[in-house]
């Protein structure tokens, strides 16, 4: 590429560049990165725990990092639903998964919280059993 073949409005900017710089400094001083593989651990941990209380919900957990996903057996709409009344905004991505990206600066405490929550969202799902437990195959079909 030569002198003057691809430019850009914002490219190079001042401003753009400090604050880009601050923010692979934060990202680095913070050591974000090691903590985000900490944390998913701890957090992949806690939801596999769910997954044991409740195998008639839960089917798995995966992911790297905080960059987490729980399939559920049951349309994942009612557990977003619900978590509205818990204060949760909850991501899904399809029908019948939880997706979690959480910021790389989240606590373990909030993560106990989010994971509490689903819990006793769980446990009502399954007290009220019938619909509410609708395969996710049944659904789909």
């Amino acid at each position: 590429m030569k002198p003057g073949e691809h430019t850009s409005t914002f490219g190079g900017n001042p401003l753009g560049c400090a604050a880009a710089y601050a923010a692979l400094d934060f990202l680095i001083s913070e050591n974000l990165m090691g903590k985000a593989l900490d944390s998913g651990e701890y957090l992949t941990g806690k939801l596999e725990s769910l997954r044991t209380k409740h195998p008639s919900i839960v089917r798995e957990v995966r992911g790297k990092g905080l960059m987490i996903a729980v399939e559920l057996k049951i349309p994942v709409k009612d557990v977003i639903m619900k978590g509205f009344e818990y204060n949760l905004i909850l991501l899904y991505s399809g029908l019948n998964i939880l997706r979690f990206l959480p910021p790389l600066v989240i606590t373990k405490e909030q993560m106990d919280r989010v994971v509490q929550s689903l819990d006793q969202i769980f446990l009502g799902i399954e007290r009220k059993g019938g619909s509410s437990l609708k395969a996710v195959e049944e659904v789909a079909s």
